[in-house]
């Protein structure tokens, strides 16, 4: 697998139309923490947009990040986990569920995690905000062990790293340009911005990523940024691919409802 991705990434830049297999169909969802309303909404945009295209293989792809800072990562989670049993949905690793995940044995990753939007992922388990503002942080760290379940951790420890698709290649965060794919550092894929974003030439794939809030879905020809700040603008981003086929599904939240937008091809 890391070969035949590796003769991606050293290739030149990628085609004018970039494409996924024929017969397949992917859905790639950018960074949710904790809006479990928004994400509700587009799982069910999502099976139904599926059900009524023409028949193709279709996977989901969560980009990472599905923990902290929105109010109910608990239930994100548990709708992941649900989807998953019932259609082809894969996980990436994002750096949140890295610090979610460290801090079950690190007390000062779980220092770090708590400032970073960790305290609401630990309330929506279930600990009440008094009691939380009551504990010390080795308080915090026992309780946690308590209530999230070990089902949940599973789950988020299996995220891959990277998927390669077509001409496409997604991630979290991005890519070091400067290292060869074969040599590249989980820190980076998890964490790695300004190094990334800034490098303007090809990757020899597309690479569709999340981590760095945009105001709306960025194409730079190279690279797409699909993390629309979800738990900040209340606008979360599906991207559809298939084919040489580009378009958007999202779940926006205005005045208490979630709506769903479609943005068709603008690839073509």
């Amino acid at each position: 697998m890391l070969r035949s991705i590796a003769r991606i990434f050293r290739s030149t830049p990628p085609p004018p139309q970039a494409s996924v297999p024929e017969g397949e169909r992917w859905y790639v969802i950018g960074d949710i923490h904790g809006r479990c309303d928004l994400l509700d909404a587009l799982v069910s945009a999502i099976d139904s947009d599926d059900a009524a295209a023409t028949p193709a293989s279709s996977t989901v792809v969560l980009l990472g990040d599905l923990v902290d800072r929105g109010p109910e990562s608990a239930g994100v989670v548990a709708v992941a986990r649900a989807w998953e049993r019932r259609r082809a949905v894969r996980l990436l690793a994002g750096n949140h569920e890295e610090m979610f995940l460290d801090s079950f044995d690190d007390l000062e990753m779980l220092r770090h995690f708590l400032r970073h939007g960790g305290r609401e992922t630990i309330l929506s388990y279930g600990l009440d905000r008094a009691g939380y503002d009551a504990m010390t942080l080795e308080e915090v760290q026992a309780e946690m062990a308590r209530i999230v379940p070990e089902e949940d951790r599973a789950f988020l420890r299996a995220g891959e790293e990277m998927i390669a698709v077509g001409d496409y290649l997604l991630v979290h965060a991005g890519i070091n340009p400067e290292v060869p794919l074969e040599e590249q550092r989980r820190s980076d894929l998890l964490w790695i911005r300004e190094r990334f974003l800034r490098h303007n030439d090809g990757f020899g794939a597309v690479v569709v990523h999340g981590h760095t809030i945009v105001d709306a879905v960025e194409d730079t020809g190279h690279r797409i940024g699909i993390d629309t700040g979800a738990y900040r603008t209340g606008r979360l981003t599906a991207l559809v691919l298939e084919g040489t086929a580009r378009r958007t599904i999202q779940a926006v939240a205005r005045d208490g409802t979630v709506a769903i937008e479609f943005n068709e091809d603008w690839n073509r």
